[in-house]
């Protein structure tokens, strides 16, 4: 169990790392590092990296803990004459978001160097196209200060196939208990985990905890469905980076505001929540005084959707982190709500039992 320094400094790592959809190596070095007295650690190629894997046949049943690793992020289609780079989305992202936004390219060399999210300036827009808006991922480029297709090839060592991410340092404000940064969706729910994984180390538990940093969520959750047949789990959580609304919605619908701890979802586009399961991580919440948020969802989709119809059917829940400007270059979160989130979790693994499970 580390303290609230060391789990801050884990999310700053954590969030500071490049790891677009497929292409999350560094975000596992990070976990890997984080956790060094892990009994066990696997990564297969499509990069899921498993924490303490039980090899079925087990005489417990299976907690799986699940959080994905990659992030929204870009990917260099080709290079312009002059210089420039054409890219497109992994993941969903919101165009509006993008213009002069900073990134970091991978190079050939497999080093990052920044890079400018640029369009046309207004200087130089027909009226149509001032009235039209930049509503198309054509109307963007990548500029990292090259000259020419040669230069950039050459001297800045520029491919196609090439990932990029936001380029954006964490902070923390402890004043006002405010995280800043980027990939919080799911980063923050990657350290979740391992603290969780942490915490339950050297706890007497009636239950096999496999935790789980699951990649290529953003791109249609393709690491955890690979996950739930590698791991075979009876039960699951996961945990998720979702997106706060307490900035734009009515204060009577607000469901998932920052600092008023994690949100428990009761349905989302793809997943109808084991009401069993929840409703008992609701009432353990209660009985153990952790703040919660209930939300009923009418989009999005998380690693649950694949999870929970895996082998022989799992009840899973989502344990969300609430996010503003989530899948944006910039998101804002509570560190708060991530330790009450860790708190509900724990607290579940150690009250898990077998017959409870086949209740669910």
């Amino acid at each position: 169990m580390s303290d609230k320094k060391e789990q801050l400094e884990l999310i700053a790592a954590l969030s500071n790392a490049c790891g677009a959809s497929g292409f999350e190596d560094d975000v596992l070095a990070t976990a890997k590092a984080s956790y060094p007295d892990a009994d066990s650690v696997e990564e297969d190629s499509i990069r899921n990296l498993y924490f303490n894997r039980i090899i079925p046949p087990h005489e417990k049943p299976v907690l799986m803990l699940d959080a994905h690793s990659d992030e929204v992020g870009f990917m260099i289609h080709s290079i312009h004459p002059n210089g420039t780079l054409r890219f497109i989305l992994l993941g969903g992202i919101a165009l509006n978001t993008l213009a002069s936004s900073k990134v970091l390219v991978r190079t050939a060399l497999g080093t990052y160097i920044p890079g400018i999210i640029a369009a046309k300036p207004p200087h130089f827009m027909s009226e149509e196209e001032k009235k039209s808006g930049l509503t198309s991922i054509d109307s963007y480029i990548i500029d990292v200060g090259a000259e020419s297709y040669e230069d950039a090839v050459t001297n800045y060592h520029i491919r196609i196939g090439e990932p990029a991410v936001p380029d954006v340092s964490f902070e923390y404000d402890p004043v006002h208990d405010r995280m800043f940064g980027k990939a919080f969706d799911c980063r923050v729910g990657c350290a979740a985990l391992l603290e969780t994984m942490k915490r339950l180390k050297k706890e007497p538990l009636s239950i096999h905890v496999t935790g789980v940093l699951s990649s290529q969520e953003e791109v249609g959750e393709r690491g955890a469905s690979v996950a739930v047949h590698t791991v075979q789990p009876q039960i699951a959580i996961c945990f998720e980076g979702c997106p706060a609304d307490d900035t734009f919605t009515e204060p009577y619908a607000i469901q998932t505001a920052l600092g008023k701890g994690p949100m428990l979802r009761f349905i989302d586009r793809q997943m109808i929540t084991n009401p069993r399961f929840l409703r008992f991580a609701i009432d353990l919440a209660a009985e153990k005084q952790i703040p919660l948020q209930l939300s009923v969802r009418e989009g999005g989709a998380t690693n649950g959707a694949v999870i929970h119809r895996g082998p022989g059917s799992i009840p899973v829940i989502v344990i969300g982190i609430p996010v503003r400007y989530i899948h944006s270059q910039n998101g804002i979160s509570s560190y708060q709500d991530f330790a009450h989130a860790v708190d509900l979790a724990v607290e579940l693994a150690k009250t898990l039992t077998p017959d409870l499970i086949a209740g669910f």
